[in-house]
């Protein structure tokens, strides 16, 4: 868990979602990238992941590039242009996190969503698992809404709250949120000389929420309110979530030296609020009876593998909860399947290596992995 204490105060973190606004990337009077700003922030990404820190960007930007690209003036744009200045602006923003990045040897790959995918269950999973798979690799994800084909009725609307659900899907223990302020305060501060700045927001009550709407920032769509929106839903995921002030040349080496800013602590870690979900959320789709050998090794902390399996029960598809049972019958645990009722009852019983080449599209064996795995047993099976 984070300590409030810490003059810096991503210290403890080891996977970090980074918000960036289209303000803070794209000069407003020109159109044009801010390059230097960006490069400063590359610097800044190369340091924490030199440190073994798994960075995720989620960056708006794309429709302000495209704008520029495309020629297209005006206030208000039809949204068909709108979705044209996405889709040309993409292309530009891609390239640009791609060459700052570059140059400190780091590879990014881009992810486009909508919000069926983080909201429906098959389209989260593939989406889960390209990214860990990014992060694997030791890659930078950089993820931004698909604006070339949302419509005002299938859109997050703005990035606080697309990159608290990535933060949450993929299960960042940090969220970072740049902005034009330096976190929150009581009141606007250019209007209230009264206005004081909170360092930690520990419980987001309807007087935090008060304080927002009246303390928006002119950087984003939803000012200050989408951010305190994002921090609900980053911390009731095991997500600490951080609003500090982007303006400046190198904000990430700035915060971590002590800079202002406002602290949204996670009260549980990502994995609990995960496992918690499991055991008290879905619902059960199938079960899985285990002989005693698989029983034992999953409460040894062990994922479930289909050669300890002895009976499947129920139509389940990948992703969807199931019960595990000893060979009493009894429940020793719960998880989300890594695999379909149909592929589960072929892989009953069979070693790895052959299940690999049964289905060729697995890079994963498991049936139930530990990190999707919540124990309701807790002592060993007897023999």
């Amino acid at each position: 868990m984070v300590s409030l204490s810490d003059q810096n105060p991503l210290s403890s973190f080891s996977c970090i979602t980074i918000k960036i606004g289209s303000a803070l990337l794209v000069d407003a009077r020109s159109g044009k990238l801010r390059q230097q700003w960006l490069n400063s922030l590359a610097t800044d990404i190369a340091a924490l992941k030199s440190r073994g820190v798994d960075i995720l960007i989620v960056s708006s930007g794309a429709i302000s590039l495209g704008r520029s690209i495309l020629g297209l003036t005006g206030q208000t744009l039809s949204l068909p242009r709108i979705q044209a200045a996405a889709s040309a602006g993409q292309v530009a923003l891609s390239e640009a996190w791609r060459d700052a990045l570059a140059q400190f040897n780091i590879t990014t790959g881009q992810i486009l969503l909508t919000p069926n995918i983080t909201e429906e269950r098959r389209p989260y999973i593939n989406a889960r698992n390209t990214i860990s798979t990014l992060l694997d690799l030791g890659a930078v994800p950089v993820i931004n809404e698909n604006d070339s084909v949302a419509t005002a009725e299938i859109r997050y609307g703005d990035n606080d709250r697309l990159s608290a659900r990535v933060a949450s899907m993929i299960g960042a223990d940090c969220l970072v949120l740049f902005s034009d302020v330096d976190g929150l305060y009581t009141a606007p501060p250019g209007a209230d000389n009264g206005a004081r700045h909170l360092p930690v927001v520990k419980s987001i009550t309807k007087q935090i929420e008060a304080m927002a709407k009246g303390a928006a920032s002119h950087l984003s769509r939803g000012g200050m309110t989408t951010k305190i929106d994002a921090a609900k839903i980053a911390t009731r995921s095991g997500t600490s979530m951080i609003i500090a002030n982007g303006t400046t040349t190198n904000p990430l080496a700035a915060l971590t030296k002590g800079a202002k800013h406002t602290i949204f602590p996670a009260k549980q870690n990502p994995a609990a609020a995960r496992k918690r979900w499991i055991l008290g959320t879905l619902d059960v789709k199938g079960q899985i009876h285990v002989d005693r050998g698989a029983a034992n090794a999953l409460l040894g902390g062990k994922s479930l593998l289909p050669i300890g399996v002895t009976k499947i029960s129920g139509e389940f598809e990948h992703g969807e909860a199931i019960s595990i049972l000893d060979p009493d019958g009894v429940e020793i645990a719960r998880g989300l399947a890594g695999m379909n009722w149909e592929e589960a009852n072929l892989a009953k019983g069979k070693k790895s290596e052959i299940i690999i080449g049964m289905f060729g599209h697995m890079n994963r064996t498991e049936l139930v992995h530990a990190d999707n795995l919540v124990l309701i047993a807790t002592k060993g099976i007897s023999p």
